[in-house]
């Protein structure tokens, strides 16, 4: 007999994309941030003082809104949208399904650690490989800012970047950086939803917890954390390879940044990452546990 209170795939999905997209649109501001910090340079400074432009992440978020307007901080919101609808539905929405697989339907008990990676290192490389020309426009568009003053922006907008990228450089490049893209998310998908249902677990062990807002606050901010730290190196190739067309290679991107800049580049932005992926999570794992609890009533 089916457990009443389970939900079905199209349910799952559809809870997963709109809570990724609350999520998306109440922290891409720190992303824009920190895909400014990536892309810049020991040497790409401001050329009135001197010095790097941005400055950590409340720096950056004012420097942008102050050169830009603050409508800047939600650029790439659409194609951002677009990718959680696409890649948050499918990465968190097939999770559950691909754990029951992997253990079996039979199976009763708690899953294991190894199985609940396995299943979303699964799960986050594949819903990225369908939503990768989302990443790559949403990426691109946030990148426009480092042009400077007069020149012509390339894109109109979200739809314009499709089309645009598709003509000028052929449909394939619209899955540039789809390798170092896998490596980042299988591996971030992973340390986020592994470890707030590790995290989760633990709490809930301890006296006096219960399965409520603050425990799901407490494991949201664990999977933000795991997920930085894991997965900065790969998010920063991947986003200067999606921002800078001038890499040969996901290998290229890593030894030049690796050569000119050193291995502390590979987490440049850490501080506005975390607070990007730190807030991201909280928000998609309360919106996510709310939505499925009115669901199953």
């Amino acid at each position: 007999m089916s457990d009443p209170n389970q939900i079905t795939f199209a349910q799952a999905f559809l809870c997963s994309a709109f809570a990724a997209c609350v999520a998306e649109f109440c922290t891409i501001p720190l992303d824009t941030a920190k895909v400014r910090l990536q892309l810049q340079r020991k040497l790409g400074v401001d050329d009135e003082v001197g010095l790097p432009k941005y400055k950590g992440l409340l720096g950056t978020v004012k420097t942008i809104a102050r050169d830009e307007g603050i409508s800047a901080l939600w650029k790439g919101i659409v194609p951002g949208l677009h990718r959680q609808c696409l890649y948050g539905g499918l990465r968190i929405g097939l999770y559950d399904p691909v754990k029951t697989f992997l253990v079996g339907s039979a199976f009763i008990g708690e899953v294991s650690l190894y199985h609940m990676i396995l299943a979303a290192l699964l799960t986050g490389a594949l819903a990225i490989m369908v939503a990768n020309p989302t990443d790559l426009v949403k990426v691109r568009l946030q990148a426009e800012g480092q042009l400077p003053s007069g020149v012509p922006r390339r894109y109109s907008g979200a739809m314009d970047a499709y089309i645009t990228i598709s003509k000028q450089e052929g449909i394939g490049a619209l899955w540039t950086g789809l390798g170092p893209n896998i490596a980042r998310n299988a591996i971030i998908n992973a340390a986020e939803l592994a470890s707030y249902d590790q995290v989760k677990r633990t709490i809930l062990k301890i006296p006096g917890f219960m399965d409520n807002v603050y425990t799901h606050l407490l494991a949201g901010l664990g999977a933000g954390l795991f997920a930085v730290f894991i997965g900065s190196p790969v998010d920063v190739v991947k986003s200067r390879m999606m921002g800078d067309s001038t890499y040969k290679s996901t290998f290229d991107c890593f030894l030049k940044t690796l050569l000119n800049e050193g291995f502390l580049a590979f987490y440049k932005g850490f501080l506005p990452n975390f607070g990007r992926i730190g807030a991201w999570n909280v928000v998609m794992f309360l919106t996510l546990e709310q939505v499925k609890r009115v669901l199953r009533g």
